[in-house]
């Protein structure tokens, strides 16, 4: 939906053009005051009007260089005639000249100096097209690609993720419709700012407010226009005529303060400044052999290759956290993706090579860290606690010895035999989501919602991708009787038995305890089931990852026998 203050400003603009019936107000009223306030006010808002059409007022909008408005020419600016329904470009012919040409952006704009800016916005009208969407608007390419914004219909908006991975509406949008008698466009101004001052633009705002009772009105009169031009920032002509009158001016509108000043702020507010978008974690620092604080800024570290002649911590010292830092990242699968050893936000950052320990910490290293917003930053702080164990093998073989880790990690193995099923199209299991391989993660933490989580992605990927018509076509192939109820692990269990022959009856002892534990921890089993299941796990394997892990092994043996029997037939 369009942001909180874009309603508010429809509002505002709305409550502006009611005709009020008092004859008294109404004399008031046509002489715009209230309109003219609204410009100055909203001139300093976050939420910065760029077009409007209520019921009685007119307002848009156009960047303009800076260097045709000094000296600033009044006259010309108020010759403007625009509104955003002009085309980018059309063809043109004719006029003495052979053939046919493009002209790009030949408004008819009224104004020499309004000619030359830039259109931020394009009202579309699909001629022909009776639906809802006929009419929309178009944001200029130029701020569009420049501020990485894209359309999202359920948001009415140009739209991009933040730095914590948060949709944000940027440019929001209002259509003239049964339910809404207004269009309006708004621009996040800290957006808008930015695009004017590397740009090096003013944004000329229009406006004409045509105040009238359109029941009583029969003309404009002989009178003369009243012009008020005392203000560089808002100048304009006015016409009353008993109780009507028109308003119709020119609002320019400057970056706020200095560019270095609006270029810094906004790396403070994506990134952080020096002063504080760095933290100290305690970490192990393995070059002078101690457990220190050590803060995520680059000048607290040193790299191999600056080392000498200080005593740096180095910028891959690991810093350990309790496992619970990683339930947030696994609660939204949607905005992040936990991987074997990285987390994702989206677009908007990033953490390579954290691991866990064999006491069951995480950990990751400051170099890497201090890539993450603040806000991620205190998240991982708050989680922060001296090491229990030294990093894993895994990760002093990969991240130190520079070499790969031969045994692979049962639940990849996982990930990599369901990967190579859904290249090659096999007909019996289907990828049933693309997103499932790296939603399946390890549990971490002694909570039960996450291990229960952990099989429920992974039979979701596993278990739910097997066809069940599929192998009862090969069962009836092979003469082989089942019932109709049976699912696809039993009809699995019949075909293997028969195809391989063994001295005892084979069961998918792992998947189909994978299925047990999501039914009774997900599912409306009784309370007592679940618990009766994660006692055992933690009486046998002692922790919820070591139980995890076990299962994954046996079934990593099951999907190799599946498809021993299955073979490779493709989909046809």
């Amino acid at each position: 939906m369009p942001r909180y203050e874009h309603k508010q400003i429809i509002k505002m603009l709305n409550a502006l053009d009611e005709l009020p019936s008092d004859a008294k107000e109404l004399n008031s009223w046509v002489k715009a005051e209230g309109h003219i306030e609204f410009l100055q006010s909203n001139a300093q808002s976050r939420e910065m009007v760029v077009y409007a059409s209520p019921e009685y007022s007119f307002i848009h909008s156009i960047a303009v260089p800076e260097d045709l408005l000094s000296p600033l020419d009044k006259d010309d600016l108020m010759k403007w005639s625009l509104n955003p329904y002009v085309s980018a470009a059309s063809y043109a012919w004719g006029g003495g000249r052979d053939g046919v040409w493009v002209e790009r952006e030949s408004w008819g704009t009224g104004s020499q100096i309004i000619s030359k800016g830039t259109q931020l916005i394009y009202g579309r009208t699909f001629e022909g097209w009776s639906g809802s969407d006929r009419n929309y608007y178009e944001l200029s390419q130029e701020y569009a690609h420049l501020e990485g914004l894209h359309w999202r219909p359920e948001q009415k908006g140009y739209c991009k993720y933040d730095q914590n991975g948060d949709i944000v509406s940027i440019v929001s949008t209002t259509k003239r419709s049964l339910e809404s008698s207004i269009s309006l466009v708004t621009f996040d101004w800290d957006s808008l700012e930015y695009y004017l001052a590397a740009s090096n633009q003013a944004l000329i705002r229009l406006f004409d407010f045509t105040l009238l009772d359109r029941s009583n009105f029969t003309s404009w009169g002989k009178g003369k226009e009243s012009l008020f031009y005392d203000s560089d920032e808002i100048f304009f002509k006015q016409k009353i005529y008993g109780p009507a009158a028109y308003t119709r001016g020119v609002q320019i509108i400057r970056p706020s303060c200095p560019k270095n000043e609006i270029f810094s702020s906004r790396e403070a507010r994506e990134f952080g400044t020096d002063e504080t978008k760095h933290v100290e974690f305690i970490t192990y620092d393995w070059r002078n052999g101690e457990v220190s604080k050590i803060s995520t800024s680059s000048e607290a570290t040193t790299n191999y290759f600056e080392a000498e002649g200080n005593n740096l911590p180095y910028e891959l010292s690991p810093a350990f956290f309790k496992p619970e830092v990683l339930l947030k990242y696994k609660a939204d699968k949607d905005k992040y993706t936990v991987s074997e050893r990285d987390v994702r936000c989206r677009s908007a950052w990033y953490l390579e090579a954290f691991d866990v320990n064999d006491a069951g910490q995480v950990f990751a290293y400051i170099c890497y860290l201090r890539r993450l917003p603040k806000s991620e930053l205190l998240h991982w702080l708050s989680y922060n606690e001296e090491p229990k164990a030294p990093i894993s093998e895994r990760a002093y073989t990969n991240d130190f010895q520079g070499q790969f880790v031969t045994h692979i990690d049962p639940l990849e193995q996982i990930k990599r035999i369901t990967k190579k099923w859904d290249d090659e199209n096999l007909s019996w299991w289907k990828l049933r989501d693309e997103k499932l391989i790296d939603n399946v993660t390890f549990p971490h933490t002694a909570s039960r919602d996450e291990w229960g989580d952990s099989f429920l992605t992974l039979t979701q990927l596993v278990n739910e991708g097997f066809e069940i018509k599929v192998i009862r076509a090969r069962l009836r192939e092979e003469g082989i009787d089942f019932e109709k109820q049976e699912g696809s692990l039993a009809l699995l269990e019949k075909l293997i038995n028969f195809s391989l022959e063994p001295d005892e009856e084979l069961r998918l002892r792992g998947l189909r305890l994978a299925q047990l534990i999501r039914t009774k921890t997900k599912g409306h089993s009784a309370k007592s089931d679940a618990e009766t299941l994660a006692l055992e796990a933690i009486d046998k394997y002692e922790t919820y990852s070591l139980h995890f892990r076990h299962v994954c092994e046996l079934i990593c043996d099951e999907l190799s026998l599946v498809q021993s029997v299955l073979g490779s037939n493709v989909e046809s």
